[in-house]
């Protein structure tokens, strides 16, 4: 019987879904809509490298994305704080299936423009970058603070599995009819989200403040200088999406260093998201765990090593598809358990009038560090070679921990039971 409580204490907790209908519709049609939403980010990777032949203008990308989600995650967050947080999550995703819509248009009228793709990209951006904050900012409203963590192993969990099966499914789409198909079915997948949030209850501000301008949104950025463990979180995120992201690299690495297709960049893209679903299948016990500023810094120290081991096998066994997959996986489980324990001490470490623009600052580092980590690694490819650029980017990460947490060794001690910002 103590064998069986064991292994039940590991079981994924789902109270979430049961205690909360509004959250259970969130979480639904967020599941959903993923699945064509990273369809749509592995065919305009695509598309682009086969227009270009280029990972340095997949790795632009991520660059053109990461200007406007700077510039509205931090505005989105003031915007989340003065209004609705249901309507302004509606309304930008309102206008993130009008994006859907013009990738759908361009590709069955064969345009093949890159400076239309980078166009799109950028829109999205914006709009994501108000669109996450004001679904983030709405947890703590809907769920019990002891749930939170579990909340967001499911979010993860919900992101992640977009992640597995849209990427090899667009893999399979692309190779039988081209990107027309995977860019339509994004645009009816959205729609599940739109419905989700259309039946959310209001979730009004804690205090109205106006029209938010550039004092509110500094307002949130002078709290964060005084929150030195909320700043850690961002800087050891930082230090894996941006050193050692290496989804730039996918489709050089699937077409040129292992000789594939569109499925085998589908297995690439997917691996780390197969990682975090098997972590969230175990995740029981992240509800345990309270020295949360430890389990970020060896979560994201293990994921800059399982990137680093990959680059290794990529440039030794550069025949050996499995054994790069197997540590993609490895480093998306770290990352879901990093990413769990990020958000939760965000949403209760931070006042809730001021939780929205934290929140888009949070956004800005977690959606911008990847696009600008594709921007490093296309370049460092483009000097090098992708195997190396893995090699050196997940280096690069580890020795950021180590520098990051030398400087703030008190963050090792946070404790989720008395939450400090």
């Amino acid at each position: 019987m103590a064998r069986f409580g064991g292994l039940a204490a590991l079981v994924t907790d789902v109270r979430p879904l049961r205690e909360s209908p509004a959250y259970r519709r969130l979480w639904f049609g967020q599941t959903v809509s993923q699945l064509g939403a990273q369809m749509t980010a592995v065919t305009i990777a695509y598309q682009v490298y086969v227009i270009t032949r280029s990972s340095f203008a997949v790795g632009l990308v991520g660059l053109c994305a990461l200007v406007p989600l700077v510039a509205f995650g931090l505005y989105g967050g003031a915007l989340v704080d003065a209004f609705d947080r249901r309507r302004v999550a509606l309304v930008s995703a309102l206008g993130l299936w009008v994006c859907s819509g013009v990738l759908v248009a361009q590709a069955f009228a064969g345009l093949d423009s890159v400076g239309l793709l980078y166009v799109v990209v950028a829109a999205q951006s914006g709009l994501f970058a108000v669109n996450n904050p004001a679904r983030s900012a709405m947890l703590p409203r809907l769920l019990r603070a002891e749930l939170l963590p579990a909340a967001n192993a499911l979010s993860m969990a919900s992101f992640n599995l977009g992640m597995t099966v849209g990427p090899l499914l667009a893999g399979v789409l692309i190779g039988w009819h081209g990107v027309e198909v995977t860019y339509a079915v994004d645009a009816v997948t959205f729609l599940a989200a739109l419905y989700a949030l259309v039946r959310l209850p209001p979730v009004p501000p804690a205090e109205g403040m106006g029209v938010p301008g550039l004092r509110s949104v500094l307002e949130g950025l002078r709290f964060l200088r005084q929150a030195p463990n909320l700043r850690m979180t961002f800087v050891l995120d930082l230090c894996a999406m941006v050193l050692a992201q290496p989804r730039a690299l996918f489709p050089a690495l699937a077409l040129g260093v292992y000789a594939g297709g569109p499925s085998t960049l589908g297995l690439l893209q997917a691996a780390p998201a197969i990682g975090s679903i098997v972590a969230f299948m175990v995740s029981g016990w992240i509800s345990r765990v309270h020295r949360h500023g430890l389990a970020v810094a060896v979560a994201v120290a293990a994921y800059g090593l399982a990137v680093m081991v990959a680059g290794v096998g990529a440039v030794g066994l550069p025949g050996v598809l499995w054994l790069v997959v197997t540590l993609l996986a490895l480093s998306g489980s770290a990352d879901m358990i990093s990413s769990a324990y990020r958000s939760t001490m965000l949403q209760t470490a931070a006042p809730d009038q001021l939780r929205g623009r934290l929140q888009g600052v949070f956004t800005v580092v977690v959606a911008g560090g990847p696009r600008l980590g594709d921007f490093v690694a296309g370049s460092l490819a483009s000097a090098t070679s992708e195997p190396v650029a893995l090699l050196l980017g997940g280096a690069a990460c580890v020795l950021g921990v180590v520098l990051a947490v030398a400087t703030h060794r008190r963050f090792l001690a946070y404790d989720a039971r008395e939450p400090t910002p």
